[in-house]
């Protein structure tokens, strides 16, 4: 059953609505997980990845401090792909339409490698997750784009890799998208949970007829219409929303 926590509009000086992501519990298969519903067309989303003068931001708080100038503050936000040590992202990352690290469509270790792998790709009033290969074939004028792996849904159906009866466990966390791209909701498990778990979760009960995984063992949510901020390590790429402050 939902148990919707909050769910909030607020109006901007200009005169703009910006409808606040709603968050809620979530129960399946025996576990809870906290999803994160984005309406693209009154609540964009972006990513985040080096301050000004190229450092990486890392944190949340990071990024809240950056959005300052504009007089911004994140709405939501979540870690949104796997990255090197440097910060760097492991696949694709295009930033306000600058692209600095290329698609990866080769398999590799890791579940970054475990094909199909795919991408988030935002455009105006548009969020869709996308295969790599079928990305690859006929790309997209992406303004912001993550890839990560492997995918969790990929049309209706769940990756093939994915075992009922798998035993590893981790926090997970990922996106789906639907409503032909006007979508996206993203989910975090509230404790370990399997591949299976997490994917049918997007498959058969957010009903997403495509999902990407973002990452396990870093995953991290900041929610304040929940009063969640999860703290840890340094990120990579960081998605979110934004509001006036």
């Amino acid at each position: 059953m939902l148990r919707v926590l909050l769910g909030l509009a607020l109006l901007t000086t200009a005169g703009v609505v910006w409808s606040a992501p709603t968050c809620k519990k979530q129960e399946h298969a025996g576990r809870s997980f906290t999803v994160c519903t984005v309406d693209i067309t009154t609540d964009p989303l972006r990513l985040f990845l080096m301050d000004d003068t190229g450092t990486p931001l890392g944190h949340f708080s990071r990024v809240n401090e950056a959005l300052e100038t504009d007089g911004k503050v994140l709405s939501f936000a979540m870690n949104a792909g796997m990255y090197h040590a440097d910060r760097r992202p492991v696949g694709l990352y295009v930033e306000h339409g600058k692209q600095s690290q290329r698609l990866i469509t080769s398999a590799g270790p890791g579940n970054f490698g475990l094909l199909p792998n795919g991408l988030l790709c935002l455009q105006d009033n548009r969020a869709d997750v996308i295969e790599t290969l079928t990305f690859d074939a006929n790309p997209l004028p992406c303004r912001f784009a993550t890839q990560s792996g492997p995918m969790l849904v990929i049309d209706g159906a769940l990756h093939p890799r994915f075992l009922k009866d798998g035993t590893s466990r981790y926090v997970r966390n990922g996106v789906g998208t639907r409503d032909n791209g006007r979508t996206a909701i993203f989910a975090i498990s509230d404790a370990p949970v399997t591949f299976y778990e997490f994917g049918t979760l997007f498959r058969d009960i957010l009903k997403t007829p495509n999902a990407l995984y973002f990452d396990g063992n870093i995953s991290r949510l900041y929610a304040p219409s929940i009063n969640r901020n999860d703290l840890g390590f340094s990120m990579g790429p960081i998605i979110g929303t934004t509001k006036a402050k």
